[in-house]
């Protein structure tokens, strides 16, 4: 019982898919990390939970894949202010590649979990925290001449929690999913990250959405590594023959620190006049980079 009650403490969950190699092996070097951890019990089956009060934090991981965890509002204490879900990321290039983004459907297409035209919430300050600590863990151990590092545009499920998304993936096939090395930089970014937030350590910056470039955004990433901007979603241009205005809002909108500014790169005109109009009625800076 006591293990139930101290979760309800709890202000982060660390989440991931228990058939999944990366995320599974980064939770495991996360529990070796961090002392004191207490078994706790969750009501959906075939799932494992453990809490660390030093850092008021649940890890737990699910049978499901994370791009359908839209149970975890459901079986998670309502103390949790954000979710942070340790990924493998898949793509066809087998590129070695770490990634952090949202997840988020832009437009109809739901073929990888989530609902349409619907996004996730975001927390620009702490996504930018924690791609800065995952980038200089990759560095540190020597990671970034085999690995790219990228944010990603946002894509896939799940869309329809309540609070804040985050995925850091480590990509792109079996052979990076085990590298017990990048498993180590995304545990022990995770790790700093949740120590920090437990400080109160909240990164200033400028939060903003971003639009244009590609799925793997060269700008976007430069600009959250080594500016003043913290992002929330990101739009690639593959999106832009049905991106709509209704989903650039909830872009504004669902953002747990308050969306100043639009980052535009390179737009055909359609997306440029939907983005003055968002921003015009929102009060928003349009930042334009080429």
């Amino acid at each position: 019982m006591r293990a139930l009650i101290v979760m309800e403490r709890a202000r982060y969950a660390i989440v991931y898919s228990l058939k999944d190699v990366a995320g599974s092996g980064a939770a495991r070097k996360l529990t070796e990390i961090v002392s004191e951890l207490t078994m706790c019990k969750l009501s959906l089956p075939n799932s494992t939970c453990l809490y660390t009060e030093k850092l008021s934090a649940i890890i737990a991981g699910f049978k499901e894949d994370s791009i359908h965890f839209n149970f975890l509002d459901s079986v998670l204490p309502e103390s949790v202010k954000a979710y942070i879900v340790l990924s493998r990321h898949s793509s066809l290039s087998k590129t070695p590649t770490l990634t952090l983004h949202y997840p988020g459907n832009p437009t109809a297409n739901t073929e990888a979990g989530g609902e349409p035209f619907t996004l996730a919430w975001t927390w620009p300050k702490v996504f930018k925290l924690l791609a800065k600590l995952y980038y200089e863990e990759a560095s540190a151990k020597g990671l970034l001449g085999e690995y790219s590092f990228s944010l990603e545009a946002t894509h896939h499920g799940p869309t329809s929690l309540a609070k804040p998304v985050i995925f850091i993936e480590i990509g792109s096939s079996i052979e990076q999913w085990r590298d017990e090395h990048a498993q180590e930089a995304m545990a022990q970014s995770v790790y700093r990250l949740l120590k920090t937030l437990k400080k109160g350590h909240i990164p200033s910056c400028k939060p903003v959405i971003g639009i244009g470039g590609t799925h793997y955004p060269e700008k976007h990433t430069r600009l959250q590594l080594e500016q003043e901007y913290c992002y929330g979603h990101i739009f690639a241009k593959y999106t832009f023959s049905s991106l709509e205005k209704r989903v650039i809002l909830q872009a504004v909108e669902k953002s747990i620190d308050k969306i100043e500014g639009i980052i535009l790169l390179k737009v055909k005109s359609k997306i440029k006049n939907i983005v003055q109009e968002v921003a015009s009625e929102r009060g928003l800076d349009i930042i334009k980079f080429k």
